[in-house]
C-alpha cells in the first residue's frame, strides 16, 4: 500500500474594513498570512482594490464607463466617452481618491475648456456630472461635487444655415460632382449624413414622391442601423429641384442609391468624408479661391492655393440646418417641420426656427406696411 499523503497545513488571517470581513491565506506560515492580510488592508486603504470612495477616480472613471455606460452606447458614442475621461479627466484628477474630489477641480477642468463648442462643453460637463452622481448614488460619496458646476460660456459650432453665396456655388459645385447629389439630398430634404448614406432605391416612392427613412449609419462606423429614436423614421417629400435627377439615376429596389465613385458600393463613413472634402475643394474653387504654381520638394511644379473663399465651418450638417430654415421661410408650420427633420424634441426644432432669416425680415415688413413696398408708398395712397 501507498503512503497516505499528508494534508498540508493553510494558515489564515482575518481581518475587518469598514464593516466587512477580509481574509487571507498562506501555506507557508502564519507570518505570512499576517503579512498578506496587512498588504491587502493597505491596499484597500489606498483604494487601489475594492469599490470605495477611497479608490482613485481613475479607477471609477473606469468601472463607471464599463458598468453602466458601455452596455448602452454606441460604439462611436463609448469612444467618445473614454476619449474625454482618458485625455481630459484623468490627466486632471486622476490620481484623486474619488472621497477627496471637490467642485473646485471640477470646475476648473470646465474653465480649461473654454474654447469648446457649446456641444462639446456640454457634453463634457454632462458626462463630469453623470459619473460622480452615479458616485453618490452607489453610496460612495455623502456628497455629490458635480452638483453645481457650471459651463463656461462656449462657441456656437456650425449649427448655422448657409448664406445665399454659399448656397449658389454649393449647386454649382454640386452639378459637377459625383456625389453632389447626395449631399443635394441633405440639402432639399433634410436628411443627416447617416441617414442619405443607408439609403436604398426601395426607399424613395417616386409616385407618391417622397424618401421613406427608416435606417441610418452609426455615427463613426460603417454599421447601418435603426434611427437612434423613433422620430428618426418618417416620409419626406422630394422637391421638384431633385425629382427629375434622382428619376434618372433609379436602380434596383436593394441597391444603394449613392455609391462610392470607386467600385459603385455603398458609402462608408470615411469615404463620404473624402466626398464632401472633395466637394468642398470644387465649392472653394467656383467661389474664387487664388492658387499659384510653387515647386515641390522634389522640384515639381504644382498649384498650390494660396487663399481660401469657403468658411471652415461649411460642413455637411449645415445642408440640414438649410432645410429647417427654409422650411420657416415658406410658412410650414413647427409642427410638421419636427417631423420632417426627424426630432424627438421639438425644442430642437424650435431653436432653428427662431434664427430670423432675411426672409422673415422682409415678410415682417410687407405685414406691416399691408403689402406696400415701403411706408412712403402707404402714404401717397
Amino acid at each position: 500500500m501507498g503512503k497516505k499523503s499528508e494534508k498540508k497545513t493553510r494558515y489564515r488571517s482575518t481581518f475587518y474594513y469598514e464593516g466587512r470581513q477580509y481574509e487571507t491565506a498562506s501555506s507557508i506560515s502564519q507570518s505570512d498570512a499576517d503579512k498578506k492580510a496587512a498588504l491587502k488592508e493597505d491596499r484597500l486603504k489606498r483604494g487601489e482594490i475594492g469599490i470605495s470612495a477611497n479608490m482613485s477616480v481613475k479607477r471609477w472613471a473606469g468601472e463607471w464607463l464599463e458598468t453602466y455606460k458601455k452596455p448602452v452606447l454606441a460604439q462611436k458614442q463609448y469612444e467618445d466617452y473614454k476619449s474625454q475621461i482618458d485625455n481630459i479627466i484623468v490627466p486632471a484628477i486622476g490620481n484623486l481618491r474619488l472621497a477627496d474630489v471637490r467642485d473646485i477641480h471640477l470646475q476648473k477642468i470646465l474653465n480649461s475648456k473654454a474654447g469648446y463648442s457649446y456641444s462639446r462643453m456640454h457634453k463634457l460637463k454632462n458626462r463630469i456630472c453623470a459619473m460622480f452622481k452615479q458616485a453618490r448614488a452607489s453610496r460612495l460619496l455623502v456628497n455629490d461635487p458635480a452638483e453645481f458646476i457650471t459651463a463656461p460660456k462656449a462657441t456656437e459650432g456650425t449649427h448655422r444655415s448657409i448664406t445665399d453665396f454659399e448656397r449658389k456655388h454649393f449647386l454649382l459645385a454640386a452639378d459637377q460632382h459625383h456625389a453632389g447629389l447626395m449631399f443635394k439630398v441633405m440639402l432639399y430634404c433634410g436628411l443627416r449624413t447617416g441617414e442619405v448614406v443607408a439609403l436604398d432605391w426601395r426607399d424613395i416612392d417616386f409616385d407618391k414622391r417622397r424618401i421613406r427613412v427608416t435606417r441610418a449609419m452609426e455615427s463613426g462606423t460603417d454599421i447601418i442601423k435603426d434611427p437612434k429614436t423613433e422620430a428618426g423614421i418618417r416620409d419626406v417629400p422630394i422637391p421638384d429641384e431633385i425629382y427629375d435627377e434622382l428619376l434618372e439615376k433609379r436602380g434596383d429596389p436593394f441597391d444603394p442609391v449613392f455609391k462610392q465613385q470607386r467600385g459603385k458600393v455603398r458609402h462608408t463613413h470615411s469615404s463620404r468624408r473624402t466626398a464632401w472634402d472633395s466637394l468642398k475643394g470644387k465649392i472653394d474653387i467656383s467661389m474664387g479661391a487664388k492658387f499659384e504654381k510653387r515647386k515641390d520638394e522634389n522640384g515639381v511644379e504644382r498649384n498650390v492655393k494660396i487663399l481660401s473663399i469657403v468658411q471652415a465651418d461649411f460642413v455637411p450638417y449645415c445642408l440640414r440646418h438649410t432645410y429647417c430654415t427654409d422650411l420657416q421661410d415658406k410658412g410650414v408650420p413647427i409642427n410638421v417641420a419636427k417631423y420632417l427633420m426627424g426630432h424627438s424634441d421639438i425644442s430642437v426644432t424650435a431653436s432653428i426656427y427662431t434664427h430670423i432669416s432675411d426672409k422673415a425680415i422682409e415678410d415682417a415688413a410687407r405685414l406691416i406696411n399691408n403689402g406696400k413696398e415701403d411706408g412712403r408708398e402707404k402714404e401717397q395712397a
